[in-house]
């Protein structure tokens, strides 16, 4: 039986940090991600973790300080945000190129200009491609599960992880959780003993050695294949995390499925009021459908290629821009899926929302809805690269 409790989505990161107990914290403060080390910082002052806590001066060296202690064999965490997260670049991919499983809380935001602090996927989705597997949580209790869910993938495969929730809408407002057992967490993430370390004596060893052309693309297969190999690692790590707390999770959620002709996909929080808008439209006797991505990297491709094959038209929902005059990241990559299963797709549009924390409401999600009603019965898609909710 889990603990009941009322936790922000960065309070309950921080008390999962505090349930793994890590080595080394990197940290340097940025809104809306600050809480999570300021709340781990009181268990460190308490003694509650043995954790070595090391503020920095930037986000750059905050990473930096995390590839240095998981390189040396511990576990390493750091949280971030935004510019934050921008600023970490570099280091995003050397930790990925270098097979290092650091664990990243990252509480999304948008980046600038204009400044902005609000809530959207602009800063996750700017660093998708630097090697990092990604998590997205629609409420506080999924941004719990898939922390403690992280090490557990990352280490299989040596690859770091990022755990993303929404900026403030997730990670500062409190919701009913419920909370695993510090004695189950321990035995579920289990201990560290990496293979390779700088400190292990045993197996002197370099790490992030110059790649010369003859050695270089071998490193990258090898990093590839173990992003391919991630999506079984998340699939089973879910369902041994289902057995002990009665919460599975795959690489995607399907709500509403089974019959759908009409769906969107997308990710986040504002699954919550898409759900919403579905329910709503299945109780008018509309086939409405959402499937939710969860594991933006590794791609789902084959789950959404399956998950929308029925379907009469979809809309993918990116809360961001890729700026390239054509479509937001999602979008692209279920395009590419699509076409790559060779099956007759679906018509596809692609909305691009919530930008710098524009509202998504219910009647946004159903103008949607009727847009892909529209488009299913006359088979005409129109402009696909579309933006919801703006002042034209």
């Amino acid at each position: 039986m889990g603990i009941r409790e009322r936790l922000s989505g960065n309070e309950a990161i921080a008390y999962a940090m505090k349930q793994i107990n890590p080595d080394v914290m990197g940290a340097f403060p940025i809104t809306p991600s600050t809480e999570i080390p300021q709340y781990f910082s009181t268990y460190v002052d308490n003694g509650e973790v043995d954790t070595e806590f090391i503020p920095v001066e930037s986000e750059h060296s905050a990473m930096s300080t995390c590839i240095g202690a998981q390189a040396a064999g511990v576990r390493a965490i750091s949280a971030t945000s935004s510019c934050g997260l921008v600023y970490m670049t570099e280091m995003l991919y050397v930790a990925a190129s270098d097979r290092l499983p650091i664990t990243l809380a990252v509480s999304t935001r948008a980046l600038s200009g204009p400044i902005n602090i609000n809530n959207d996927h602009s800063d996750a989705m700017g660093v998708r491609d630097a090697g990092w597997i990604q998590l997205f949580a629609e409420t506080n209790q999924e941004a719990y599960d898939n922390y403690l869910q992280a090490m557990r993938i990352g280490e299989a495969v040596s690859l770091p992880v990022m755990i993303c929730q929404d900026g403030f809408i997730t990670s500062h407002a409190i919701e009913n959780i419920e909370l695993a057992e510090d004695d189950k967490v321990r035995k579920f993430v289990g201990e560290y003993h990496p293979d390779n370390a700088l400190l292990g004596r045993e197996n002197p060893m370099s790490v992030g050695a110059f790649g010369m052309p003859c050695y270089y693309m071998e490193c990258k297969r090898q990093q590839a294949q173990a992003m391919i190999d991630a999506k079984e690692v998340i699939r089973r790590v879910g369902e041994e995390f289902g057995a002990m707390t009665g919460r599975s999770y795959g690489l995607i959620e399907r709500y509403r499925m089974d019959d759908a002709e009409e769906a969107v996909v997308i990710m986040g929080s504002s699954a919550g009021t898409a759900k919403a808008a579905v329910d709503e439209l299945r109780a008018e006797g509309k086939k409405a459908g959402l499937v939710k991505i969860r594991s933006f990297r590794p791609f789902p491709a084959e789950e959404l290629v399956e998950a929308l094959k029925n379907v009469k038209a979809f809309a993918a929902m990116d809360k961001d821009d890729s700026f390239n005059a054509h479509c937001g990241p999602m979008f692209a990559e279920i395009a590419a899926a699509l076409y790559a299963a060779g099956e007759t797709a679906p018509k596809a549009i692609n909305y691009i929302y919530g930008l710098g924390g524009r509202d998504v409401r219910l009647e946004s999600i159903r103008r949607v809805f009727a847009e892909l009603e529209q488009i299913a019965a006359t088979g005409e898609t129109g402009e696909t690269y579309r933006y919801l909710d703006v002042r034209e």
